[in-house]
């Protein structure tokens, strides 16, 4: 309001000068106040507004068309931009189509006739048989192929048999040869048979191995013992027997080869006596005082589950000086060597005899008693120590260990 007082008061001062006779500089100023105080507060409408004459341009004229390029469909429409064109080959396109088209050449498309297989009837027999030459090319083809293809599984047989030869599939074996494995042979014979097939530089040892009933994989049914073979198994032991007194008078008469008491064990503690024995027993009587030597026997220190501490010493040095321990192992299965092939073949006989009567008494007691044998033992084959094996007849073991229990024991 405050900006059209002013300019009142302006008109009526200066009402006899006209617009122009205005500065241009009091006018930049005059319109830098009124758009300062219009941004304040909206002017008001003058009371006499200038009137405004509006101004008209003469249109302009649409492009000329040639009448054979529109359609009597699309002149009757307003123009767009789809309108329809008829190219010459009567198709009609349309005003974005002819963008695309506008450079691009006119190729008329080109039809080619139909083509149809002949049919054998519908071929024409020429002079001079060419049906005939043409089936004798086709079956000479036809017998080159099949030539081809029988040589080619020639060559595939051919490199199947050198790599898996068919002798080598097959192990054919005669009769005898398994006539020879069935079999088995009587103690004597199975002796001469094991020396025979002995063939190292060597003197080998003459080994027993026998498989026991399945009953005997039990862990509670024990067998542990040493069988006294008459005639020795080839190697000698050293015993050494810890005693006084007359323990010690029988030990030396059994034939222990170191016999002392207290003297013998200061000088293995002071280092005066070597330990070069093989095995040690002692009395009961002995046993406190083996501990000072403890630390220098180590595995031979005496002990009564291994029955090295013992009241009979005569007994234990006679079955150490000649037995041989046998222990069944995890598989129910018991080796043991008896002597050496170099024996005569009645010491081997009588050694093995032997071994089978020490077995037999050592059976457990929860195993079935009808007969020696039932449900105990299953086979045995002796062999020599590098040598095959041969399989014994259990009827020749049992008369080997009865004759053994009366010759020996006086059973």
């Amino acid at each position: 309001m405050a900006a059209f007082e002013l300019l009142h008061q302006a008109r009526r001062h200066c009402s006899y000068k006209t617009q122009s006779h205005f500065s241009p500089l009091l006018r930049s100023h005059f319109h830098r106040f009124l758009s300062s105080s219009s941004s304040q507060s909206q002017p008001e409408p003058p009371e006499n507004p200038i009137p405004v004459q509006p101004v008209s341009y003469k249109p302009k004229d649409p492009p000329e068309t040639p009448p054979a390029e529109t359609t009597p469909q699309a002149s009757t429409r307003p123009e767009s931009n789809t309108q329809n064109t008829v190219n010459a080959d009567g198709k009609t396109w349309t005003r974005e189509d002819l963008r695309y088209l506008k450079d691009a050449p006119k190729i008329t498309p080109v039809s080619y006739p139909t083509r149809v297989a002949p049919l054998p009837e519908d071929r024409v027999e020429e002079e001079g048989g060419v049906e005939a030459k043409g089936d004798e090319e086709l079956e000479r083809e036809r017998r080159r192929i099949e030539a081809q293809k029988r040589a080619a599984m020639r060559r595939v047989l051919n490199v199947e048999e050198e790599m898996v030869p068919f002798p080598t599939l097959v192990n054919v074996k005669s009769d005898d040869e398994k006539k020879k494995k069935k079999a088995v042979y009587d103690l004597k014979e199975a002796i001469r048979l094991v020396k025979a097939n002995a063939k190292k530089k060597f003197d080998e040892t003459l080994e027993a191995h026998v498989v026991l009933t399945s009953d005997m994989r039990r862990s509670d049914l024990k067998l542990e013992g040493t069988v006294a073979v008459p005639h020795g198994f080839g190697k000698v032991y050293r015993i050494a027997v810890f005693a006084e007194g007359a323990a010690a008078d029988e030990a030396r008469e059994a034939g222990a080869d170191v016999v002392g008491g207290l003297e013998l064990i200061e000088n293995i503690k002071s280092g005066n006596v070597k330990i070069d024995f093989d095995k040690c027993f002692s009395t009961h009587a002995m046993m406190p005082n083996l501990r000072q030597i403890a630390k220098y026997l180590r595995q031979l220190m005496p002990d009564t589950k291994k029955g090295t501490v013992t009241k009979d010493i005569t007994k234990a040095v006679k079955e150490a000086k000649q037995g041989v321990p046998f222990k069944k192992d995890k598989t129910a299965i018991v080796h043991v060597g008896i002597g050496k092939v170099s024996f005569q073949d009645e010491a081997l006989c009588e050694n093995v005899g032997a071994f089978v009567h020490e077995l037999l008494r050592q059976k457990p007691a929860g195993l079935k008693k009808s007969s020696k044998y039932a449900g105990y033992v299953n086979t045995v084959h002796i062999c020599s120590t590098m040598g095959p094996s041969f399989p014994v007849s259990i009827q020749s073991l049992s008369i080997a260990a009865d004759r053994h229990a009366r010759k020996y024991l006086q059973l």
